[in-house]
């Protein structure tokens, strides 16, 4: 991979005076990356990273994190013609700064070390670091270290989860009532003495000595009725967030399994959780959402999911290839140029997609279309389109699907039409329906397989067992294919998960392979359909909550343990 070697950036900069990088040497950014919800890294963080050599992680994650936030794909293995196997990837060198080569924790001096060692090779060095770099972290110390290294730096703050935490929770951490808050990483050397008083309280490293912590605040004057809430993986959508009193935090927190990283907040701002909790009351809150997709289009629909509070799990069901001879599709694109066709028809995005690579191919443009007019099966479709630069002329008025396009569809006129012939490109499997109607309308037409759809490989046996065993809260189909390749390939989902479909099409074959439709869109795009599964979420949710239940998860099928979680 080629990467430019920009100058660095000399704002918030020090290397013991100067306000750059030295020449032939590297530079490091110590960069916060927020609590863990990708949409809190900000655009300087976004830029530092895109432009990185080396990212010297903290945690576990860090690695899914960039990716995702950059939208790098995870390596892929690429045969030439001789068989010869090579890793392509485009991200950057990720290197392990939380932990050594034998498994233990680094120190900060430790991961000091592995900062220069990359610095100094000449590398832009991003060290990514959990929430801000100067608040409760190892940054003062690595930053140090650079500049009795004589390398240069710069500060990238993150948003501290010793705020955003206790704000995806639902909690202010001050009100017109409560004016004061105080941070505190519960160590040994804490005297609770000092925290006897009214103020807001942020507990960080909290979990373990919760109990100890508790009861020295109540034994230094604290009402053992003061409100504590403790969060757990905050501004994730695995959050969970237990409500309880410092008489019974530790017995609640204990029974509810939280576990490290914790956010804890102590006192009466705590109350006005039940009111102002937003994030944990999303429609599809910690749903596991199957996306049976092609690959490369479930971006989108998985970013929605996430925007209700889902957990999509991308699981590819269809691989879009070429067409196995291509002198056909070859043949109807020199007839397109030539003037062969009155109209082209595009029954999907893979079909735009498929003619576009053709074009450039052959080293066509746009240009070619001049004079032909362009049909699409749906929104999705024309928008796809006009990315090329053009502009459908004819796009269902009602349904948008093959029916509907045809619907729309003029009758050939030998007077106004001086063409009767039209280039449909499609998939393999596609219907017939369509090519018979416009035949009947009085036009030729030249239907070519532009692409195939070919069945995925299976995935993961732990993947496979969660869609039989019901771990999937849900299921979101986008065509009758997925539906039909998902059973193939995994078996059908259990009865409990929700079944949501992205049309009467999708939702009969869903039907014919024993499969119980709960949700169905109103009309035949992605975002219908996820809005529709949260309506269908909302709905459940708020009748849980009238009928006086605990708010479940449709995976959730065994009674909860003890415990007072609210959401």
């Amino acid at each position: 991979m080629t990467r430019r070697t920009a100058t660095p950036s000399t704002t918030a900069t020090s290397t013991g005076g100067a306000t750059g990088a030295p020449e032939g040497t590297g530079w490091v950014s110590f960069v916060g990356s927020g609590p863990g919800d990708p949409g809190l890294l900000t655009v300087r963080a976004l830029d530092l990273l895109r432009d990185a050599d080396v990212v010297v992680t903290e945690a576990p994650d860090h690695e899914l994190l960039v990716r995702s936030a950059l939208g790098i794909p995870t390596p892929t293995v690429v045969k030439d013609a001789d068989g010869v196997e090579t890793v392509v990837d485009t991200a950057p060198t990720f290197v392990d700064g939380g932990f050594g080569e034998d498994g233990q924790p680094l120190t900060h001096a430790a991961r000091a070390k592995v900062v220069l060692k990359h610095a100094r090779s000449g590398a832009r060095v991003v060290r990514l670091m959990t929430g801000d770099p100067f608040l409760y972290a190892s940054g003062p110390e690595e930053a140090q270290a650079c500049v009795k290294a004589g390398i240069g730096f710069e500060i990238v703050p993150g948003v501290s989860s010793a705020t955003a935490v206790p704000a995806y929770a639902g909690i202010p951490l001050t009100t017109r009532n409560h004016r004061e808050v105080t941070v505190v990483a519960c160590t040994d050397k804490v005297d609770w003495n000092a925290y006897a008083d009214g103020r807001t309280l942020v507990l960080l490293s909290s979990v373990g000595p919760i109990a100890e912590v508790a009861s020295a605040l109540v034994a230094a004057g604290r009402a053992a009725t003061t409100p504590v809430a403790m969060t757990r993986v905050g501004t994730t959508t695995e959050q969970v967030t237990v409500t309880s009193t410092l008489e019974h935090i530790a017995a609640d927190a204990r029974a509810a399994r939280i576990q490290p990283p914790a956010v804890t907040v102590v006192g009466e701002v705590v109350d006005l959780r039940e009111t102002l909790s937003w994030f944990e009351t999303k429609p599809l809150f910690g749903w596991r959402a199957l996306v049976p997709r092609t690959k490369d289009q479930a971006g989108a629909l998985s970013a929605r999911l996430r925007g209700y509070g889902a957990v999509p799990e991308e699981v590819p069901t269809i691989s879009v290839e070429p067409p196995r001879n291509p002198q056909q599709m070859d043949k109807a694109v020199r007839g397109l140029v030539e003037g062969r066709y009155e109209w082209i028809a595009f029954t999907s995005v893979n079909a735009v997609r498929a003619v576009r690579e053709k074009f450039e191919e052959y080293g066509l443009d746009a240009r070619a279309f001049s004079g032909l007019k362009i049909a699409a099966v749906g929104d999705k479709t024309a928008e796809a389109i006009a990315a090329w630069g053009l502009r459908a002329d004819l796009v269902p008025s009602g349904e948008q699907s093959a029916a509907g396009l045809l619907e729309d569809w003029p009758e050939y006129d030998d007077v106004l039409d001086p063409i009767n012939r039209v280039f449909l490109p499609r998939a393999d499997i596609a219907t017939e329906n369509l090519v018979a109607g416009l035949v009947d309308k009085g036009w030729e037409c030249d239907d070519v397989t532009a692409y195939r759809t070919v069945r995925a490989a299976p995935p993961a046996a732990p993947v496979r067992d969660a869609i039989k065993t019901g771990k999937f809260d849900a299921v979101v189909f986008t065509s009758s294919s997925t539906v039909r390749n998902l059973v193939g390939i995994a078996g059908k989902p259990h009865p409990s998960t929700v079944i949501a479909v992205i049309g009467p099409a999708t939702a009969k074959t869903a039907e014919e392979h024993g499969l119980r439709v709960d949700v169905m869109a109103p009309s035949p795009s992605m975002e219908a359909l996820v809005d529709a599964l949260a309506d269908f979420g909302a709905t459940r949710r708020l009748g849980l909550l009238e009928s006086g239940q605990p708010v479940t998860k449709p995976s959730d099928r065994k009674a909860s343990a003890r415990r007072k979680v609210s959401n």
